[in-house]
């Protein structure tokens, strides 16, 4: 997510945009066939394109366990624990796999965090088009809330799409992680994650980076990871003190829908 919004308002999970409810079914011509017809107002004088490339290496897509084998991963979106509640459109195995310089500086931060006897915990990185619009076809569903306790107590499903959750992911463009950091024992050995407070895909502003209302140790916690990100060149979204992406972007106009094996 590059879009900002005033610290204050609702958090814009990826981009604002407002399109028909997407169907049961969406296939990669259909989202190509929408993408091409509007703008993102963050690249106004360049329209957003999806790729044509249909495999991890047609995209250029590295997985970062080929650079840094032991990270820690916990792809939410590949399994059950998410605020959909299931496996997720385009997760077919539970992978981080970024463009190649993004993956090479993720890298960078995990090993300059072990100097530290810290490490990082991955939640996702490159999303498919597709799985945002699984994201979309969720919010639709008023009656399914399951949920809501974990991710969204304070609000009604009917707020999340459009506020929370968009058609468009800056995620898709393979340069956004999602990420916390742990802190290891003197021997590696034991890792805990830090407390942030919040979890990871809490839908309230108390997901701010930089919100008032977190304790000062959560805050110290959430500047540490930023401190560690933005020296390898990741900018934090402000309004989720989670979600990080490389700059310059290696392919800021283009999408991708490669499902993840």
């Amino acid at each position: 997510m590059n879009h900002q919004t005033p610290l204050g308002a609702h958090p814009v999970r990826d981009l604002r945009l407002t399109l028909r409810p997407v169907a049961h079914r969406v296939r990669s011509y259909m989202i190509a066939s929408v993408l091409l017809a509007i703008a993102m107002p963050a690249f106004a004088d360049q329209p957003v394109t999806l790729s044509s490339a249909s495999t991890a290496v047609e995209a250029h897509w590295v997985d970062i366990r080929t650079l840094v084998p032991d990270i820690h991963e916990d792809i939410k979106y590949a399994g059950h624990d998410n605020f959909v509640g299931r496996p997720v459109d385009g997760y077919l195995a539970p992978k981080c796999l970024l463009l190649k310089p993004v993956a090479a500086a993720l890298a960078r931060v995990e090993r300059d965090l072990r100097h530290q006897h810290a490490r990082l915990r991955l939640w996702d990185c490159y999303r498919p088009a597709r799985a945002v619009a699984d994201f979309v076809r969720w919010a639709h569903d008023l009656s399914d809330q399951k949920t809501k306790a974990a991710h969204y107590p304070d609000l009604d499903k009917s707020q999340l799409l459009g506020d929370y959750i968009a058609p468009v992911s800056g995620h898709s463009r393979g340069a956004t992680t999602d990420l916390t950091m742990e802190q290891c024992d003197a021997h590696d050995r034991h890792c805990a994650p830090l407390d942030m407070g919040t979890p990871f895909d809490w839908f309230g502003l108390r997901a701010n980076t930089d919100n008032p209302d977190v304790t000062a140790a959560q805050r110290a916690n959430r500047q540490r990871l930023l401190r560690a990100m933005a020296r390898e060149g990741f900018k934090n979204y402000p309004m989720e003190w989670w979600h990080y992406t490389f700059q310059p972007e290696p392919t800021p106009h283009t999408l991708y829908d490669v499902p993840i094996r």
